[in-house]
C-alpha cells in the first residue's frame, strides 16, 4: 500500500496479508481453492471476505456508524482496493454486498440463479455454480466443506436424503460418492433448479435422482419409515415463508424434525444435523435416540476456527422403545 494512505487501511492490508499467507498455505495443503479469508478481524473493517478462486465475495456487516453516504462509499471502495492489492485480484472481480442480521440465510432473494456474475468453482473435484451478484449468499456455504467430504466418503451404495437442501451441494457429494439414491428437498423452485444444474455440471444423471420442491416439515410425515441410510438436515434458524404451512423455529421444532428423520432412518443409519442459531441448545432428552455426538469441532475447517457460529451433530438410530410424542413444551 502507498504510505500516503490513512493508517487504518495500512493496518487492514497488513492483517489481510498475514491471514492470507497462513490460509493460502493451509488451502494448498488441503487442495482447497474456496475459503474464508477474513471475518470481522478488525472492528474498523466489519467485513466477511471469501475467496472463490480468482473472485472475492465481500459481505459488509450492517452496523451503526457516523459516516455520511459519500464517506461510507469511499471507505468501501478503498477497502476493495486494499483487498485487490493484497490478493493481486482485479477490483472488477470483487463482489460486495451488505449483510444484515438474517434469521434464514437461504430465505433471501429469488432472482434467476444464472445471473451476470455466475461462476463455476471446484471443491475436491466437485463443480458448483455460484452467483456472486444476485444473492446475499453465493450458493455454496464454505463452513460446510468438511461435512460435505464426510457425506461423500460415507455415501457409497446408500440411500441419501438432503433436507433444506439449498443448491444441493450435499446431494452432489453424495452422488459423486456412489450413493444408490439421492433425494433433494427444498421449498424453493429456484434452489431446486440450481441443484439440478449442479448435478449436470458434474455429469450426474438428473433422471436418476429425486428433486422435490416441498415444505420439509409437511413432506417428512409422508416419507416411508426406515427408507433412508443417511440424512443431511440443515434447517434455517427461522422461516415464515408463505409457501409453508406454518412457521419454522429450529429451537422449538428440532425434536419433531429430528424424530421424523429418525423414523425414516434405517437401523445403523446416520443423520447430520446442523444449525446456525448462535443460542441453540439441543433437546437431547426429547429425541428418540441416545446415539448423539457433537461434531462441531470435527467439522470446522481451518478457515473457520474460532469464528464458526454453526453447530453440527451426528445422530444414529438406536433400537429402543420410545414414547409416541416426546416433544418439549413450547
Amino acid at each position: 500500500m502507498q504510505d500516503s494512505l490513512p493508517e487504518k487501511y495500512t493496518m487492514f492490508s497488513n492483517r489481510l496479508q498475514k491471514v492470507w499467507q497462513h490460509r493460502r498455505r493451509k488451502a494448498r495443503q488441503q487442495q482447497v481453492s474456496c475459503y474464508r479469508l477474513y471475518d470481522l478481524d478488525l472492528p474498523e473493517f466489519p467485513l466477511a471476505i471469501d475467496l472463490y478462486e480468482t473472485h472475492v465475495h465481500v459481505a459488509e456487516y450492517r452496523r451503526k456508524h457516523t459516516l455520511t453516504e459519500v464517506e461510507h462509499q469511499t471507505w468501501l471502495q478503498q477497502s476493495c482496493v486494499c483487498i485487490s492489492q493484497v490478493l493481486d485480484i482485479a477490483v472488477a472481480n470483487i463482489h460486495v454486498k451488505q449483510r444484515s442480521v438474517i434469521t434464514d440465510r437461504r430465505d433471501q432473494y429469488q432472482h434467476d440463479a444464472k445471473g451476470s456474475s455466475s461462476l463455476i468453482v471446484s471443491e475436491h473435484g466437485a463443480r458448483f455454480m455460484l452467483n456472486l451478484s444476485d444473492y446475499l449468499d453465493t450458493g455454496l456455504f464454505l463452513d460446510h466443506r468438511p461435512t460435505r467430504q464426510l457425506v461423500r466418503v460415507q455415501s457409497s451404495g446408500l440411500d441419501v436424503l438432503n433436507l433444506f437442501a439449498y443448491t444441493g451441494s450435499f446431494s452432489v457429494n453424495a452422488a459423486l460418492g456412489g450413493a444408490q439414491r439421492v433425494m433433494t428437498v427444498d421449498l424453493s423452485n429456484t434452489y431446486i433448479d440450481w441443484a439440478m444444474e449442479n448435478f449436470r455440471l458434474n455429469n450426474l444423471p438428473v433422471n436418476r435422482a429425486d428433486f422435490i420442491v416441498a415444505d420439509v416439515m409437511a413432506w417428512l410425515p409422508t416419507a416411508r419409515s426406515a427408507s433412508m441410510d443417511l440424512i443431511v438436515c440443515d434447517p434455517p434458524t427461522f422461516s415464515n415463508s408463505k409457501k409453508m404451512q406454518g412457521v419454522l423455529d429450529v429451537q422449538r421444532d428440532h425434536p419433531a424434525l429430528l424424530n421424523e428423520c429418525l423414523r425414516i432412518l434405517r437401523p445403523g443409519g446416520k443423520i447430520y444435523f446442523s444449525t446456525n442459531n448462535r443460542k441453540f441448545r439441543l433437546f437431547d432428552l426429547h429425541l428418540q435416540t441416545t446415539d448423539i455426538k457433537d461434531i462441531t469441532r470435527a467439522t470446522t475447517g481451518f478457515d473457520f476456527e474460532g469464528k464458526l457460529d454453526r453447530q453440527c451433530f451426528l445422530l444414529g438410530k438406536t433400537a429402543t422403545a420410545w414414547p409416541a410424542n416426546p416433544w418439549p413444551q413450547a
